[in-house]
């Protein structure tokens, strides 16, 4: 009796255990689920979102190249503001103090919003912010340089949001990378378009006056084509809903890690790559400026590969962790061999270029979050982790620019040993980004059972 009573207590348990999991996998594959709809307006909503996000995704390639372009001016920069190179870099980090707390106004607004009401006003923000950087005055400068990083981070949580709602949640990881290939597009070509035309003879200025009224129009554009979505339904106390979306994303500790490990895998180009990229191969290895520019660039055209590459794979093997451990792998070794390898035993663009494709594994991590949290939330959650991403730019930009200062001695000139010194740290920082991804929780759809087998369980 005594046996009888306990496997049916530990039926009932399996049985409770079953239902929950149950519950779970319905959850995530209805993530994306739609009412049904006819075809033919099946057929014109996803054209729709097609022009939508090509749309957006100009915008964020727009932004990215206002991001990296002053990679290839800073004599130019220095001269005109009057300061050293770490107080250019200073003002250039503006950007990240804008982009990373706004990441988090994004998300949620967008949630609210749509893209449609918000975009024309971000690609404005952001044109305006470029006229101010174009004035020369340090003042308007840094107030330019955050403004345009404030109105460009709404272009990727809209991009992301506009590929993630109106499309398969199998696709998911293949159209953020895709997302993120505009964007690098727009880096690579903010140096590789931007040094040629800097030494052809443009001024810095009328460089940032051109790319300011671009950006105007691209606001102008952008309100008359994005559809206008119906505000989302909230509760009468809009902050207290707002409140309750970070705090599920911020709570769940997978939201956490997807940005600890996005930030330390970023690092290398955004603060490396897209800064110091081009005086590191002058000073530390004797380029010419033509040269180390393009060398530079490789590692943005190596995102625009690697994004939709390893997003792709992803996908195709059903699993993020690990595509996300082999791109930090490869870019461990890459970075190694750039910071303390003799220089001439690769061809000149393959370390930058492989270093970019391994790169791209940063942006599973944005799939990871979207796929860790409740589908109503998927803008906050995008939010989030740009958030956690960039606070790394915005906090470690001015803390290596002054390392270098004082390692140098304030020297104009820098050497080899200066910048591996420096940014020796980036090695320990992908380092840890590996260890965390092994830690991170499998979100792909090869670790979703479907509520058949778990029904043939019982």
């Amino acid at each position: 009796m005594a046996n009888s009573t306990v496997r049916a207590r530990a039926l009932t348990w399996q049985q409770r255990d079953c239902q929950s999991e149950l519950a779970m996998t319905s959850a995530a594959t209805t993530r994306d689920s739609k009412p049904p709809t006819s075809s033919s307006n099946s057929g014109s909503n996803t054209r729709t979102a097609v022009v939508a996000w090509v749309l957006v995704a100009i915008f964020y390639f727009y932004q990215y190249s206002l991001r990296s372009a002053p990679g290839v001016m800073m004599p130019q920069l220095q001269e005109a503001f009057g300061l050293s190179a770490l107080g250019v870099a200073s003002i250039l980090g503006m950007f990240y103090y804008g982009y990373s707390p706004f990441s988090l106004v994004a998300g949620a607004a967008m949630d609210r919003l749509g893209p449609g009401r918000l975009l024309p006003i971000a690609a404005a923000t952001v044109g305006i912010g470029a006229l101010l950087f174009a004035t020369g005055n340090n003042g308007a400068a840094n107030v330019g340089r955050f403004l345009q990083g404030a109105g460009g981070v709404f272009a990727l949580v809209g991009a992301i949001y506009i590929a993630t709602k109106n499309f398969p949640a199998s696709v998911a990881a293949t159209l953020i990378g895709a997302t993120q290939m505009f964007g690098m597009a727009g880096g690579s070509a903010g140096q590789f378009a931007v040094g040629p035309m800097i030494s052809g003879g443009l001024t810095w200025n009328q460089f940032w006056m051109g790319m300011g009224i671009g950006g105007l129009l691209i606001g102008v554009v952008l309100f008359f084509l994005l559809p206008k979505e119906k505000p989302a339904t909230q509760s009468d106390n809009w902050m207290k809903s707002m409140g309750s979306a970070f705090g599920t994303v911020f709570k769940n500790p997978q939201s956490i890690l997807c940005g600890l490990i996005a930030g330390l895998l970023f690092i290398p180009t955004t603060l490396f790559d897209m800064v110091w990229g081009v005086r590191f191969l002058q000073e530390g290895h004797g380029v010419g400026y033509g040269e180390a520019v393009m060398r530079s660039a490789t590692v943005p055209f190596g995102w625009i590969i690697g994004c939709p590459l390893l997003g792709y794979i992803s996908d195709r093997l059903k699993r993020r962790k690990p595509v996300i451990i082999g791109g930090g792998v490869v870019l461990l070794a890459c970075l190694a061999w750039i910071l303390y390898g003799p220089p001439d035993v690769f061809p000149p663009y393959v370390l930058g270029l492989v270093a970019g494709i391994a790169s791209g594994a940063a942006m599973l991590p944005y799939t990871v979050i979207k796929e860790a949290n409740p589908p109503q939330f998927g803008g906050t959650a995008t939010g989030v982790i740009n958030f956690l991403n960039f606070t790394f730019s915005a906090l470690l930009g001015p803390v290596f620019g002054g390392v270098l200062q004082r390692i140098s001695g304030g020297a104009t000139q820098m050497q080899l040993e200066h910048y591996q010194i420096a940014f020796k740290p980036l090695l320990y920082g992908v380092a840890i980004a590996i260890v965390l991804a092994f830690v991170l929780k499998e979100t792909g759809e090869a670790v979703r059972r479907s509520p058949a087998a778990a029904t043939r369980e019982v």
